[in-house]
């Protein structure tokens, strides 16, 4: 498995079979291939701040690889009106899939066309917060919508709103 974590608030402790042992920071994104195996937890670093994650697993496109780790933080409160790759294989951070991860912030009344790219790929819209509408679906704070044979998607905020964008293989 590839396991993608995404912090947005607070601080989580990772600990893993191979020797990492750091603090991801809310706007810092980790990767690890799990490839031939590797144990590893997580925790919340405070005994009094909340936390706030995502963590998504995305099944390997290869397997019996060496496992892998790799950090790196983004500015999430800069994100207007964009979206920024998280994961992508030239832009951002890198998994063993071709699939992509963007974090979007849009404003209300702000519409953004989202793009596959790959016309074989799905893609799967979460609201972190704020209201969107999608292909004449209402989303709120926590919802998603899962998309499959379309090459574009207009991503509507009806308020101001933030998401991810994940697209995948389809098969």
């Amino acid at each position: 498995m590839e396991i993608i974590t995404i912090v947005t608030h607070g601080e989580v402790k990772h600990l893993d079979s191979m020797d990492n042992n750091y603090i991801v920071h809310a706007g810092d994104v980790q990767v690890m291939s799990a490839g031939l195996g590797v144990l590893h937890s997580e925790s919340n670093e405070s005994t009094t701040e909340p936390l706030t994650l995502f963590q998504l697993w995305i099944q390997s496109k290869e397997y019996n690889i060496a496992p892998r780790y790799a950090q790196k933080s983004f500015d999430f409160q800069s994100v207007s009106n964009n979206l920024v790759p998280l994961v992508h294989s030239e832009k951002a951070l890198v998994i063993n899939q071709d699939a992509y991860i963007l974090y979007g912030a849009l404003d209300a009344s702000v519409s953004h066309t989202y793009t596959l790219e790959n016309k074989d790929h799905g893609v799967y819209i979460f609201v972190i917060d704020g209201t969107l509408l999608i292909d004449g679906e209402e989303l709120t704070s926590r919802d998603a919508l899962g998309i499959s044979e379309a090459s574009e998607v207009v991503i509507q905020a009806k308020s101001k709103s933030a998401f991810l964008v994940i697209e995948v293989p389809r098969e």
